[in-house]
């Protein structure tokens, strides 16, 4: 289930309101009220967290082949290698 990022809704003073995230299914509506103080809010739209390129937890050898991924390495001369997974061994675009 996703998580949403929502912020309470202050009177005209200028004071950013408390910020706050819940756990909901996509399918749920939108929180209208703060669950514990009933005060109202809004759901700020945040970006999705995703993995960084150099994560090597998500984007190990292993884990890519586990998953069923091809890695491929560019090579010197514009060509590309292949260092785990299914598929050719190399691509080249001569």
């Amino acid at each position: 289930m996703p998580t949403y990022v929502y912020e309470v809704i202050l009177d005209d003073d200028g004071e950013p309101g408390q910020v706050f995230e819940v756990v909901q299914k996509m399918s749920d509506p939108p929180l209208t009220h703060h669950p514990t103080t009933g005060q109202p809010v809004r759901r700020i739209i945040q970006a999705p967290h995703l993995a960084k390129a150099g994560s090597s937890a998500v984007l190990s050898d292993d884990n890519l082949k586990r998953t069923g991924f091809t890695k491929y390495i560019k090579t010197g001369d514009g060509s590309y290698e292949k260092t785990v997974g299914k598929g050719p061994d190399s691509i080249s675009a001569k």
